[in-house]
């Protein structure tokens, strides 16, 4: 009993996480949309307005966030972007993710999909980068957003090493009722027997796992030792991959051996 209750405040402490994670890139991606436009910039009050979020919760997280010096103030005026976001903003344009960025697009220009590059912290897959065509499907999502693992084609491509004892350590006290698309999986047992049913041909399909009518390829990227470290992805309809799908995946895997090579020159982010 002890062992279960500690489980379940493990994962509630993780979506406790999760939410404030989403909440504070919501209000830096606000604040620097706002300096990029030249539009006028926001205190905690008009924060809070603008993303119909509690006042206090926005005063806590961007006091954070200065701490972090992602953002700045000036005598308690409105926010703009600190010195940390700048340099993780020029790290994400070196070795294999800056490389990523080239490679996402070429799936835009050549299939016309939604190409996504993502990464694994826990149960949660976050997503670093996303390609230029904001009209294809799946393009709700933006740098920074947190999904679940087992529901989404990325996360599946990042269990794909996990045998099915690890998945299922992995996803202890994970409530799967209520989570993901029309045909998501709502147990361990249902997530292995798709990871199974994926491993023989080489790369995930997900179908509807996430949202309705979305469709999804995915492969792991390595490192240079060969470990599973992030996740190409497409997005698409159905039809889509019913005509090209071998095709697609056979694109996806050449563009994620570019990155482990990219990566195994010395490149990347520390």
């Amino acid at each position: 009993m002890g062992v279960e209750v500690h489980q379940r405040e493990r994962f509630s402490l993780e979506l406790s996480e999760a939410s404030s994670l989403g909440q504070g890139l919501r209000i830096v991606r606000l604040i620097v949309d706002r300096e990029k436009r030249g539009r006028g910039l926001l205190g905690v009050s008009q924060l809070a307005a603008e993303l119909a979020m509690d006042q206090g919760r926005v005063s806590r997280l961007t006091q954070e966030l200065c701490e972090l010096a992602i953002l700045e103030r000036v005598e308690r005026g409105p926010f703009r972007a600190g010195p940390a976001f700048f340099q993780l903003g020029a790290s994400l344009n070196v070795g294999w993710i800056g490389q990523a960025k080239s490679e996402l697009e070429l799936f835009v220009a050549e299939f016309g999909l939604r190409a996504r590059l993502s990464v694994r912290d826990g149960v949660r897959v976050i997503l670093l980068r996303t390609s230029s065509n904001d009209g294809a499907l799946g393009s709700f999502v933006k740098p920074g957003m947190v999904t679940p693992v087992w529901c989404t084609g990325s996360g599946r491509a990042l269990l794909w090493d996990h045998k099915a004892t690890e998945v299922e350590e992995l996803l202890q006290g994970v409530d799967f009722i209520g989570v993901g698309g029309p045909r998501a999986a709502h147990s361990v047992p249902e997530v292995c027997e798709l990871m199974e049913q994926d491993r023989p041909r080489g790369f995930i399909r997900a179908a509807e796992e996430f949202e309705h009518g979305v469709h999804e390829l995915a492969v792991p990227v390595r490192d240079p030792a060969g470990r599973v470290t992030a996740a190409l992805a497409v997005l698409g309809g159905s039809a889509a991959f019913d005509v090209r799908c071998e095709e697609i995946a056979g694109a996806l895997h050449t563009a994620a051996q570019r990155l482990s090579v990219v990566g195994s020159d010395g490149g990347g982010v520390s």
